[in-house]
């Protein structure tokens, strides 16, 4: 199944008290009950990348079949240095992000 998505960000911040990489965009989804969600995919190929899934989760109720755009994000503790980011969907490439905007 193809998937829309926009809009794909990642910070590496590094302010106190800890380091965190943050990972947003917006996947467009069929209807309001299905949830986005990032996940560390089970294998990670290097050290200075991080690959995610994005899986879709479908809440429980009746919803208006409209296409609508939703927010992702995943969080995680970060010391090292990454130097791109690889989302995955049904187990290919979405997209890969190399620009990564560090704060400190």
């Amino acid at each position: 199944m193809s998937i829309a998505s926009k809009n794909w960000k990642v910070q590496h911040d590094k302010m106190p008290p800890g380091a965190r990489l943050r990972v947003t965009g917006t996947v467009s989804v069929n209807h309001p009950g299905i949830e986005p969600v990032l996940v560390r995919a089970a294998v990670q190929t290097t050290s200075t990348s991080l690959a995610l899934n994005l899986e879709l989760q479908t809440k429980d109720g009746v919803f208006p079949q409209v296409v609508c755009d939703k927010d992702v994000r995943f969080e995680v503790a970060a010391n090292d240095q990454m130097t791109y980011v690889d989302i995955f969907h049904d187990g290919r490439l979405l997209t890969r992000i190399t620009d990564i905007l560090i704060t400190h």
